[in-house]
């Protein structure tokens, strides 16, 4: 279950109605598979929202080595570092698959918080919930093995948990964006891949989809 959706049962609070109402400020857009939704140093204007999609973000250093920090599905929210008085984007967003995107720019944004409890709650536990999830990536990188590490991705990736069970499948990926994100190699990764494939773990689909079983958290919680 993902943050906002997790806060959204417990509060019983309908976000996408609600931001389905809030006056001005608002736009609804679509941003097609692997379009750029904003670059790492623009101006910070605004908080996203994801109707339908996942967003992939990246960070790219002055070396010019670049790495994911993060893949974002539905009824998440990003961009909202601009709230803390952010003026540039400290990472680029891009469309893994084709999204529908809600943008409320940064004045609007705050003016809801303000003025609607039900959303500040709501919205306040969402980005904790972020942070708490960066902490554990952290950590995840510090102590378990890169085997370890891959699975973890993959089960977040297919959302297991969410609603009782995991995605049908994840949207191609590629080895090197999940080298990225687990902090190793592509060569390592692949082992892995296979492994996990002849281990009945994982298996692909027509357009090369990837199917995650819970089996796969034998990985994780093996010793």
């Amino acid at each position: 279950m993902t943050p906002v959706a997790a806060v959204k049962k417990r509060n019983k609070f309908d976000l996408k109605t609600f931001l389905s109402t809030i006056d001005g400020g608002r736009t609804i857009s679509a941003a097609p598979k692997k379009q750029t939704i904003f670059a790492q140093g623009d101006s910070a204007d605004s908080v996203f929202y994801i109707q339908r999609g996942k967003v992939k973000l990246t960070v790219l250093a002055t070396s010019g080595k670049e790495a994911t920090i993060g893949i974002l599905n539905e009824s998440d929210f990003f961009g909202e570092a601009c709230l803390a008085a952010r003026p540039l984007r400290m990472c680029t967003a891009a469309a893994m698959t084709d999204c529908t995107l809600m943008r409320i720019d940064k004045k609007s944004m705050m003016e809801v918080i303000h003025r609607e409890r039900a959303f500040s709650d709501m919205f306040v536990a969402y980005v904790l919930a972020r942070n708490i999830r960066y902490e554990e990536d952290l950590v995840d990188q510090l102590f378990n093995s890169s085997e370890k590490r891959l699975a973890r991705i993959l089960l977040l990736l297919a959302q297991f948990g969410k609603d009782g069970k995991p995605e049908a499948a994840i949207p191609q990926i590629g080895q090197e964006t999940l080298a990225e994100m687990v902090g190793t190699t592509r060569s390592r990764v692949n082992f892995f891949m296979n492994r996990f494939r002849k281990l009945g773990f994982i298996n692909y689909r027509v357009g090369d989809e990837l199917q995650v079983h819970s089996s796969l958290l034998n990985v994780v919680l093996h010793d």
